[in-house]
């Protein structure tokens, strides 16, 4: 029997990469070979996908970069990918090909599309992104990490969630010690490009707490590197036990230990605090493109188990009333936990394997 191969097709980013890296994992596990197509930036996040995964380089670009004479050659660049990904998939069939955003995901979906090959994305956000949603109708379905996603007319979107790493799985569903009179954590982390207004105005919120309060807290707070003096000297000076980090090896730890996590709203932050199920008082990031971290939001904060606060209305004062309100009412915390848990999806792999299959299947002869 001929092992079945697919084609991942993913940007530069985490959040594009960490979901092709756990479908990447479970279908290996299934006697698939994987292939990856990405760029040199995308490149930089290979090294925790397993090694039987064959990983290429293609020709990308985009209009969001350079100056005129680097636009102008974006068109020659993208069509150069999409020929040189044609070519590939000729001498080696996929039997799915699959993108997960990003510019560099073109040439396989556009090679694919070409070729009429059985083709899918999946979509981490709650609003599509610019190539997803240029490609999200000549595709056969959307798998959606969040729910509801905003799709354009013609394109079938299906649940499935965000792939979330086996350090969460770990701890998914932990019990949840509701906040009270003895050392409480609260978890402060924001994304490398939305960490500084979190830097600017979260120590101040917390040093605003009544000191009845801000007594038990202990704070692990993510910063930029050129804020972490700033900040950790802020916490120092007001007496606040705070550990301030620019990354946190042990994220999901540190999210099952905290009995309240202050976080922007990226697709894979919402999957873990979901999976794990914490309170969260979520600030998107108001530059996010088509405001998809607001998207991100939705279910948490209908379900109950976020507070939503949009970066025009964040400061010290509404923030500490947000602050005191979760970790004053243990119940209602409790509450919240109990909420976002059931938003979770820890079996979103599983569920993505299975689109793939199905895609496969359907296509067979």
């Amino acid at each position: 029997m001929t092992q079945k191969l697919l084609l991942m097709a993913a940007g530069g980013t985490g959040g594009h990469m960490f979901p092709a890296q756990a479908l990447a994992e479970a279908m290996l596990r299934k006697g698939w070979r994987v292939k990856l197509s990405t760029d040199p930036r995308g490149a930089r996040y290979t090294g925790g996908f397993p090694h039987m995964t064959e990983i290429t380089e293609v020709s990308s670009a985009t209009f969001a970069r350079g100056g005129l004479l680097a636009k102008a050659m974006v068109a020659p660049r993208i069509a150069a990918g999409v020929a040189s990904m044609a070519m590939q998939m000729r001498r080696d069939r996929p039997d799915v090909v699959i993108g997960f955003g990003g510019y560099p995901s073109i040439p396989a979906l556009g090679a694919a599309t070409l070729l009429g090959l059985p083709r899918m994305i999946h979509e981490q956000n709650g609003v599509l992104g610019k190539v997803n949603q240029k490609f999200a109708t000549r595709v056969a379905e959307v798998a959606c990490g969040v729910w509801p996603t905003d799709l354009p007319a013609g394109a079938e979107g299906i649940h499935v969630g965000n792939p979330v790493r086996v350090a969460v799985l770990e701890r998914q569903g932990a019990p949840y010690i509701p906040p009270g009179d003895y050392p409480m954590s609260l978890l402060v982390m924001g994304g490398s490009q939305g960490a500084r207004i979190l830097s600017d105005v979260v120590p101040g919120a917390i040093a605003a707490l009544p000191e009845a309060l801000r007594r038990h807290l202990r704070v692990s707070h993510q910063a930029r590197e050129e804020d972490m003096a700033r900040v950790a000297q802020f916490y120092a000076d007001a007496g606040i036990d705070a550990e301030v980090q620019t990354f946190f090896a042990d994220v999901p730890s540190r999210i099952s230990e905290a009995q309240l996590v202050i976080s922007r709203s990226g697709a894979s932050s919402i999957a873990d605090i979901s999976v794990i199920g914490r309170p969260s008082i979520l600030i998107p990031l108001a530059t996010a493109a088509g405001d998809h971290q607001t998207a991100n939001t939705r279910g948490l904060v209908e379900a109950g188990g976020a507070i939503r606060i949009p970066e025009s209305a964040l400061d010290t004062t509404s923030l500490a009333e947000q602050i005191a309100a979760v970790l004053t009412n243990a119940e209602g915390a409790t509450q919240m936990a109990h909420a976002a848990l059931s938003t979770g999806i820890p079996d979103a792999t599983e569920r993505l394997v299975a689109r793939v299959e199905h895609l496969s299947e359907e296509a067979a002869p």
